[in-house]
């Protein structure tokens, strides 16, 4: 809820200053929130487990040209057998917000992963893989929304860690981008390498001006050396699927 005591101007203050990556928010972004005359801001979702206490919420401005601008907060900490400090991420787009909350889920998993529901040990090698590279289910017809999109895909670019990213040829495609449709196609928890790792793969779908479509694919696991997550995109599916697929076999 909104502190009726503290000025639209502290409270942007106060959460730009507190987010780990208010430096991700586009520069366009942080300009017309200098033109904040008001705001208010409600708790949108919120998740409580024995590992992860997540809140998100919904921050949103009144601008002086009259129109309004939302920043969604994700905070979120270690559950109740789980002791970390509470951490604070911020995002102008609600599908980023989502994501990055799937990745938390993902990494602080309530779910028993692969080979605890009563087994003794972890599955071997094959059954895992077999598991990450099982086909997807056929996609629900998929609906676009205009929603920034060129800037959401120049986003989805910047946060690529892999070397193999797309290049320049794929990002100035996509500067085109005037629609965009999220899809989580992949996510399970499992072991690799005796430590657990969560692996999620998205769809990121754009409709060009021209009418024709492209696709990013976005792998964000934390079968990492010291359990970070790490994002990861790619151009094609088949590629996406196969960068998973090394994964568990080099950690």
């Amino acid at each position: 809820m909104s502190d009726p005591y503290e000025t639209t101007e502290h409270h942007l203050d106060r959460l730009l200053r507190r987010a780990l990556n208010s430096f991700d928010l586009p520069d366009s972004t942080v300009d017309r929130l200098g033109t904040a005359l008001a705001h208010s801001s409600s708790l949108h979702s919120s998740h409580h487990s024995s590992v992860l206490h997540r809140e998100t919420y919904r921050h949103t401005y009144l601008l002086a040209d009259g129109s309004a601008l939302t920043l969604w907060e994700l905070v979120h900490s270690g559950g109740r057998d789980v002791h970390s400090p509470r951490r604070h991420e911020l995002y102008d787009d609600e599908g980023d917000a989502r994501i990055a909350a799937s990745r938390l889920a993902g990494s602080l998993s309530d779910s028993p992963a692969f080979g605890d529901e009563g087994m003794p040990e972890a599955p071997g090698d094959l059954e895992m893989l077999t598991v990450l590279m099982s086909a997807p289910p056929a996609p629900l017809p998929r609906t676009y929304a205009p929603d920034n999109s060129a800037d959401h895909a120049r986003r989805v670019l910047r946060r690529a860690e892999n070397a193999d990213r797309p290049g320049e040829e794929k990002a100035r495609l996509l500067r085109a981008a005037f629609a965009h449709h999220i899809t989580q196609i992949f996510g399970r928890q499992c072991h690799v390498d005796g430590r657990a790792a969560g692996f999620t793969l998205y769809e990121h779908a754009f409709l060009l001006l021209d009418g024709s479509e492209t696709s990013l694919w976005e792998v964000e696991h934390t079968a990492t050396p010291d359990g970070r997550h790490m994002c990861e995109v790619y151009e094609d599916e088949h590629t996406a699927r196969a960068a998973m697929e090394s994964r568990t076999r080099i950690c």
